[in-house]
């Protein structure tokens, strides 16, 4: 009886966690020049054929452009208070929405957001005709894992992340001690693995009081990448403060250069 509990607990895990990694909120949004000045809808074509509906908010003479690459949940919306804040100071920004995330089409997984956001990339290379040399990746917790990778491919000119893990099975044995996570998951996002192949520099801003991702996992990934730190005090993981205060923003546009 025991082992029949034990393999059924095991098995729900394994076969639903997906739905527990992410968490997408849907659409339909409003027009990107609804929630950003200057703002546009613009379409993003992946390597596997989907077409990704995201938003894109330019200014003119740009210090740098920033793809942003959210977290596990919500949908660009939830960035706007972000892009508003960058484009303020000086830089344009592209607001990604992973594929099953923002009414956009199929389903998320570790390799299809790699492709998403090489798709977003090659959108601001080839269309938005940025020079890579004035690209920043800004990932957010999962999405911080996703720019990671990219960066190993195609290096940005910095990366800043925010409440990045080490790798997904090191916060997921966090939340669940009783399962065997590494031996489970399907995706495994090592963002500490990817920076630490990254050239580009990098800056890890934190909340001192992250009760999602633990704040010694993103010193990790700082020290794995030679990178830089910012620690927020008193901050938990979705507090306001990492989505667009002061702290972040500024980390970002020191990045940015002159």
């Amino acid at each position: 009886m025991v082992v029949t509990i034990v393999a059924v607990v095991f098995g729900g895990a394994f076969a639903f966690q997906r739905k527990l990694i992410y968490l997408p909120s849907g659409g339909p949004l409003p027009d990107a020049a609804e929630i950003l000045p200057g703002g546009r809808d613009v379409t993003l074509v992946t390597g596997d054929g989907l077409r990704l509906a995201a938003w894109y908010s330019p200014v003119d003479g740009a210090r740098a452009t920033v793809l942003v690459a959210p977290g596990n949940a919500g949908n660009r919306s939830l960035r706007a208070p972000l892009a508003h804040a960058l484009n303020a100071r000086g830089l344009s920004v592209l607001l990604l929405d992973y594929r099953g995330y923002g009414g956009n089409t199929g389903d998320p997984t570790e390799s299809g957001l790699a492709l998403d956001v090489r798709a977003a990339r090659e959108f601001l290379v080839r269309d938005a005709e940025v020079p890579p040399q004035r690209l920043l990746y800004f990932g957010e917790s999962l999405g911080a894992a996703v720019v990671a990778e990219l960066a190993t491919e195609h290096p940005p000119a910095g990366l800043v992340l925010r409440s990045p893990f080490v790798d997904l099975a090191s916060v997921g044995r966090r939340h669940y001690p009783f399962l065997p996570v590494r031996w489970l998951l399907l995706d495994t996002f090592p963002a500490a693995e990817h920076v630490s192949r990254t050239r580009a520099p990098v800056t890890v801003v934190y909340g001192a009081a992250d009760s999602i991702v633990p704040p010694e996992q993103s010193r990790a990934v700082a020290a794995a990448a030679h990178g830089r730190t910012v620690e927020v005090p008193g901050a938990d993981h979705n507090d306001p403060v990492l989505l667009d205060g002061p702290e972040l923003i500024d980390a970002i546009i020191e990045l940015a250069g002159p």
